[in-house]
């Protein structure tokens, strides 16, 4: 490899580290400035280089910009009408006693699929911390639970925005994405409930006292507590845990029970909270229409005989269901759902417009950081950095998926955002795709599954499962950046799976 497109790379890279890291501005600046960096050492030509910067910011943003707004919208509609509280209400008496980090797993995967993870998880954390109230222990088992089973599909399955990125700069089928994203997130979800069940019991006991009287309210802590939900659950005894107060327990029966007298939601003044079933089909109907959209464009491929979306047309019965399989158009159908079939008919149309205007500005930076992301690929592909690293990937023994996973992984590492490392990964990778033969849906997974690890000090996320779960210094570090690690690790075989059907 040429040691001036290696030095481009290298600077490039480690532009985005230090801009983000070490200055006051963030990571959209970062990617525009390593577009630069690189395409000057590459010895580009310097219109050139500004040429590829706006050419790969719109084409980017061309074909996913309109899907991350729409996708923030829902997300905004399902949290301030309090859906997303009667779905993990719902998946709780589903899964029943004694399965509570299942449950609480299970509904993180669920609600951050459309709700940015930090928002979603001060959403359901006090039905964790009713859950464990009730139970008289387990809290961290099942804070761990449902902060890293939100973390699962926050980075593997869209509309959340950093796997649409990916998708949208690697030019991965987006439905093929999320099908693979749900099956890597079935496969995952049992290492973080096994992991939160080993290390919860183990740093319950070390809660710091503030979080302790929030969780448990006027309680004596003993061994129930420290055993975790399996050990202090409803068989502990009477002398395990003193009395709660009696304004924690309003709160005690059944975990949240829908039972419960309603309560007046602050958001949209309603009484009640939308019921499970409403709450899940804004989510729910677009997901089956994209995915509807790639499996019948696969059925109509493989009978036509074209395997080549070049030549390929689409049948006569394929084409509405490509349409609405389209996913601005499924996003949009279920962004109308939400609004209609969540708030309540008395909400006034300025509010809605208000909440859905707080989502698109929630959605802003993200989009300006695709789009920079597009651009730094662009000026890769156009310098020559691209096919300079896929040649000598190719020249030694190192299977092709690794290298957007590796470079997920240091980038999450140096700077904190998943989001940012999966656009980094993809941006570089995205012009190795055709020399090294590699399928983009391994590549957008590989860039997914690489930025989950090690989650600490510099990631936003870290802080608040950390603050709300009542978790300090080296144990924050145990009981979080190790429940990131075990799924990263846990998704290297599954990626190797992959790149084998694939």
């Amino acid at each position: 490899m040429d040691l001036q497109l290696i030095l481009a790379l290298i600077a490039g890279i480690a532009t985005i580290v230090v801009i983000v890291l070490a200055t006051r501005l963030d990571a959209f600046i970062a990617l525009l400035a390593a577009s630069v960096v690189t395409g000057i050492v590459a010895g580009q030509d310097l219109l050139s280089i500004v040429d590829a910067i706006t050419t790969g910011f719109g084409n980017t943003l061309a074909s996913i910009g309109i899907v991350i707004g729409l996708g923030v919208g829902i997300g905004k509609i399902l949290e301030v009408s309090g859906a997303a509280d009667s779905l993990a209400r719902a998946f709780l008496r589903a899964f029943g006693k004694g399965r509570e980090p299942w449950a609480m797993g299970t509904v993180g995967s669920l609600v951050s699929i459309p709700v940015f993870c930090d928002s979603g998880y001060v959403i359901m954390n006090p039905l964790a911390r009713s859950i464990s109230r009730v139970k008289r222990g387990g809290y961290v088992t099942l804070a761990l639970a449902l902060g890293c089973g939100m973390t699962l599909t926050h980075h593997m399955v869209p509309p959340t925005p950093g796997p649409l990125a990916a998708t949208g700069i690697l030019g991965a089928d987006i439905g093929s994405v999320i099908l693979t994203g749900v099956i890597f997130t079935v496969f995952l979800l049992p290492v973080v409930v096994i992991y939160a069940r080993w290390i919860g019991p183990k740093l319950e006991p070390v809660l710091n006292a503030a979080v302790k009287h929030d969780v448990y309210g006027s309680v004596t802590a003993t061994s129930a507590q420290a055993q975790g939900v399996e050990g202090g659950g409803e068989n502990a005894g009477p002398g395990s845990v003193s009395t709660i107060t009696g304004e924690d327990s309003d709160n005690s029966s059944e975990a949240g029970s829908d039972d419960e007298t309603p309560t007046v939601n602050n958001e949209t003044g309603a009484t009640k909270h939308p019921g499970a079933f409403l709450g899940f089909l804004p989510l729910i109907v677009p997901l089956l229409l994209i995915v509807g959209n790639t499996v019948s464009t696969a059925i109509d491929k493989n009978a036509q005989g074209e395997l080549s979306g070049d030549t390929y047309e689409p049948s006569a019965w394929v084409a509405p269901l490509a349409f609405l399989g389209n996913p601005v158009i499924a996003l949009m159908i279920g962004l109308i759902l939400a609004v209609y079939t969540l708030l309540p008919r008395v909400t006034p149309r300025n509010k809605v417009q208000n909440w859905l205007a707080d989502g698109a500005a929630s959605a802003g930076l993200i989009l300006l950081i695709t789009g920079a992301g597009g651009a730094f690929g662009m000026v890769l592909t156009e310098s020559g950095v691209g096919d300079a690293l896929a040649e000598a990937i190719a020249s030694i023994s190192l299977p092709a998926f690794l290298v957007p996973f590796l470079i997920a992984s240091l980038v999450r590492i140096a700077q904190g955002s998943g989001t940012v490392a999966m656009i980094t990964a993809a941006s570089v990778t995205a012009p190795l795709i055709a020399p090294l033969g590699l399928s983009p849906l391994v590549a957008v997974m590989a860039c997914t599954a690489g930025s989950m690890v090690f989650s600490y000090f510099n990631d936003s996320y870290f802080w608040v499962v950390t603050r709300f779960t009542g978790l300090d210094g080296i144990n924050a570090i145990k009981g979080w950046s190790g429940i990131t690690t075990a799924v990263w690790a846990g998704s290297i075989p599954l990626l190797f799976v992959l790149d084998l059907i694939v």
